[in-house]
């Protein structure tokens, strides 16, 4: 008889309220419902996430993206087997908000809780998206997260180097800013930069000659910076030229910093001898055409499958967060209401703390 087993996922972590019913049948998980209400007008005018905004945000909107998830899967609480909810690391009023609400309907149904590392939800996506088998490789890269890991099981990650500043999708963020782009950032950089000159402004490629695989994205920010204020106070201002050539010139330098420490990478894990080696990549800024494309290369080129989840499943959502609720929920793991809110939560305890000068403070 077929095995099975259906979760309700709630995603709170920054400026996505998130909710997803999730089914997995003899190992294959199929995503029944996902829904994400995004914050980006509430924030827009401030240039960046605004926490206590984004904590009131969730706290009215959590409820209403549970209900629309269950009727979307056209199930009730009764038929949900378990309820997984991010608990850390994110902005800790938006997390203590999806908690809560877990709790509570822990609380009224019996159902098992299952509290989810918001990273484990996207080292794990693969998993989601194509089966995958352990151990694979994965890059999380998102605005305020970058780091390789070695994914040995659904709750053994090894880090093998990660940002030790800003993270990439914050560090496109700030340059949108710099530039007078609209946020978020990403996106409009990189729309920038398809009309640019990437090699008209030399900017510096941070740790590449250093060994190992950490990142440091803060300094090219500062390039970035100098650049254009030469640019405005050698023409009185920044032309659109010059906005699109910054664009590209800091967007090429990202993708060779992320395609370098990549291969340092997959060296690493190919001296494992997986028995199906793969890349996956996952986060805001793998939905980036430029950096997706220069990863594809590198994987070819080492014999190495690449995996990209779809790119509604590399921003953050609540299917990814059910995904990885039922495989902890497989191996025997529950919590109860004593789980707590975590601001900061390492996928790799016994990897030192990245700490770093970012707006968002120590690295996970």
């Amino acid at each position: 008889m077929a095995q099975s087993l259906t979760l309700l996922g709630i995603e709170s972590s920054c400026d996505d309220t998130a909710a997803a019913v999730v089914r997995q049948i003899d190992g294959r998980s199929t995503i029944l419902s996902s829904v994400v209400e995004g914050q980006t007008t509430l924030h827009a005018e401030f240039g960046g996430v605004v926490p206590e905004i984004a904590a009131r945000a969730h706290a009215e909107r959590v409820d209403h993206c549970v209900e629309q998830a269950l009727g979307l899967a056209g199930v009730s609480l009764s038929q949900i087997d378990g309820i997984a909810v991010t608990a850390g690391p994110g902005l800790i009023g938006g997390v203590l908000a999806g908690v809560m609400c877990a709790k509570g309907l822990s609380a009224a149904t019996g159902l098992p809780l299952i509290g989810v590392n918001h990273l484990a939800g996207h080292a794990l996506t693969p998993r989601l998206t194509d089966d995958l088998d352990f151990p694979y490789l994965m890059l999380l890269v998102s605005g305020g997260h970058c780091q390789f890991l070695i994914v040995e099981g659904p709750d053994s990650f090894r880090r093998l180097g990660g940002t030790i500043d800003d993270a990439p999708g914050e560090a496109f963020d700030k340059t949108a800013r710099l530039l007078g782009l609209p946020q978020p950032g990403g996106p409009e950089v990189e729309k920038a930069a398809r009309s640019g000159d990437p090699k008209r402004v030399p900017l510096p490629r941070p740790l590449l000659d250093r060994p190992g695989c950490d990142m440091s994205f803060s300094g090219l920010k500062t390039a970035l910076l100098r650049a254009r204020d030469s640019a405005v106070a050698e023409q009185g201002g920044l032309r659109k030229q010059d906005q699109a050539d910054l664009a590209a010139s800091f967007q090429l330098a990202v993708t060779d910093i992320l395609a370098e420490k990549s291969r340092r990478a997959i060296d690493e894990y190919l001296a494992l001898r997986p028995s199906s080696p793969a890349f996956a990549v996952a986060g805001g800024v793998a939905a980036n055409q430029s950096i997706r494309a220069a990863l594809e290369a590198l994987c070819s080129g080492s014999g190495v499958a690449f995996l990209a989840p779809p790119l509604a499943l590399c921003t953050d959502n609540a299917a990814m967060i059910a995904h990885a609720g039922i495989e902890r929920f497989a191996l025997g793991d529950r919590d109860d209401l004593s789980l707590s809110a975590r601001p900061r939560w390492p996928l790799d305890s016994n990897a030192a703390p990245m700490l770093g000068a970012g707006r968002k403070g120590a690295k996970a």
